[in-house]
């Protein structure tokens, strides 16, 4: 009787076995054929730079054989950002690590240099500093980076504008043969989207002496070439 108990249990079992099985597999026949639609939506948005990030790099010099130190150079500086209604914060030692680098000159003397940085808004500001360091007989100025202030909510509008257009795109293609979108089953974002959060602009070193062309032309604006932000964004969707 024992053994008849057992080979019924096997029995069973094999029995709940094959049928979770069978269910299983229907499931996934089901899936797997269910009607689809796969779109790529793309959208591209281009913004002004509203953060352009100018490098200074102050030297110790000699001047009619008297030695101009840094911290006067540096007082200077701070003076003509603050004459121009720019928040001293926005100037800011390039390497926190290194205060000063020194400099050979000549063969006996060794003079230090400081290398700044600093933020202004706009190509005004941009060009109205460039007139005050070249008043500053500083000409060790140029332009080492341009971004947006607002560039992380900018990415998010441009992706979600891409994925408006994928549902968009999907929308019109079924109706035009007499379908209707359903649910996204998969939404996978482009690996080569760009989003330039800081485009780099290196620039000539002789900055003043171009930027006073611009201004001795009565030119009112320095254009920047705007950050291109993009978003692709590949959506597949079940048809109803």
């Amino acid at each position: 009787m024992k053994k008849i108990n057992k080979i019924k249990q096997i029995v069973i079992m094999a029995f709940f076995s094959t049928t979770l099985l069978s269910f299983g597999q229907i499931n996934t026949t089901k899936i797997e054929e269910l009607p689809y639609i796969e779109v790529i939506g793309m959208a591209e948005k281009e913004v002004i730079p509203d953060e352009i990030f100018i490098r200074i790099v102050i030297v110790e010099k000699y001047v009619d054989k008297v030695k101009i130190s840094i911290e006067e150079q540096e007082e200077k500086l701070k003076n003509a950002v603050k004459s121009l209604d720019i928040d001293l914060s926005n100037l800011y030692l390039s390497d926190v690590n290194a205060d000063y680098v020194t400099v050979r000159w000549k063969k006996k003397d060794v003079l230090t240099k400081k290398e700044y940085t600093l933020k202004v808004k706009n190509a005004i500001e941009l060009g109205r500093m460039f007139q005050e360091l070249e008043k500053l007989e500083i000409t060790d100025a140029f332009i080492s980076k341009v971004n947006h202030s607002k560039i992380d909510s900018l990415r998010k509008e441009v992706r979600i504008l891409a994925i408006k257009a994928a549902k968009d795109k999907a929308d019109y293609l079924l109706t035009a043969i007499g379908e209707q979108t359903g649910k996204p089953l998969i939404i996978t974002e482009n690996p080569q989207t760009i989003f330039g959060s800081e485009i780099q602009v290196m620039a000539s070193r002789n900055v003043v002496s171009s930027l006073k062309k611009v201004y001795d032309n009565k030119e009112t604006e320095i254009q920047f070439q705007k950050i291109k932000l993009t978003s692709s964004i590949y959506v597949k969707f079940s048809i109803k």
